[in-house]
């Protein structure tokens, strides 16, 4: 199975900002063991501003650009550091790659990247992928990992997109408002009850949202890609979703 990873700032990260080492390291072995097996991963990762504000000692995220991208030039650097470090303990080579949104909407750089990540997979390399906000404009960005992960997913034509996020899926309302609120565990068709259904950030560290997870299963199921959303405070869960077991919401490709 070919699957895209995405892991959001709030799964990465403490509250400070500061990477959460006992995850990660834990998210790097299971991802590991998940390609030893036979699978191919791309991850798609965020957590690069809000580890660069962490380090550089600023008590919430950048607001204006400057310091959005001056932030992610220190956190990019920070992230890819643990991550080559803690696969490497698994034997696992990685490789960084950073675009910007015209790298996905123009036809020859679309090409290139698509065969980029086909070569990197037949050497073995799980690449690392990120939006590129150190030289992101907002005409030039895809504007939330979720929508790039998508992006990504359709690209290099993935059975899988897994989005951990801080929730466990797909409720029927907001669950930190409505109590009543429960999850929905399949969802076949996109529906304006499914897409009302969808909440806002709550963490206040990263861009992304449950409206922007649902944009991504529709883009994702409409090119027949598969989509899960599920709660990354265990990455364990990546086991019971390879297997195909319930976890989180599952969203069914369209098929041809």
């Amino acid at each position: 199975m070919r699957v895209v990873i995405k892991v959001g700032t709030s799964t990465l990260t403490h509250k400070t900002g500061n990477l959460n080492i006992r995850l990660v390291e834990e998210l790097c072995k299971v991802i590991s063991d998940i390609k030893n097996a036979g699978n191919e991963v791309i991850m798609v990762s965020s957590g690069a501003i809000a580890m660069g504000a962490s380090k550089l000692s600023l008590n919430e995220r950048p607001k204006d650009i400057p310091t959005k991208q001056a932030a992610a030039a220190v956190g990019q650097c920070e992230l890819m550091y643990f991550y080559d470090k803690l696969f490497s303990d698994y034997r696992q080579t990685v490789a960084q790659v950073l675009i910007i949104a015209d790298d996905l909407r123009h036809s020859r750089r679309s090409k290139h990247f698509g065969n980029t990540m086909e070569r990197l997979l037949e050497l073995g390399a799980i690449p690392v992928i990120n939006e590129n906000d150190t030289v992101a404009t907002d005409e030039l960005t895809v504007s939330d990992n979720d929508s790039l992960s998508a992006i990504v997913a359709v690209e290099v034509k993935a059975d899988l997109l897994i989005l951990l996020s801080d929730i466990d899926g797909l409720y029927s309302a907001d669950p930190h408002i409505d109590r009543s609120a429960h999850l929905i565990p399949v969802v076949e068709e996109i529906t304006e009850d499914i897409a009302s259904a969808a909440g806002g950030s709550v963490s206040g560290l990263g861009t992304g949202g449950m409206a922007t997870k649902v944009n991504a299963a529709k883009l994702c199921t409409d090119n027949g890609v598969d989509m899960i959303i599920a709660n990354g405070a265990d990455p364990r869960i990546l086991y019971d979703i390879m297997r195909g077991l319930p976890a989180g919401t599952k969203f069914i490709g369209k098929r041809k």
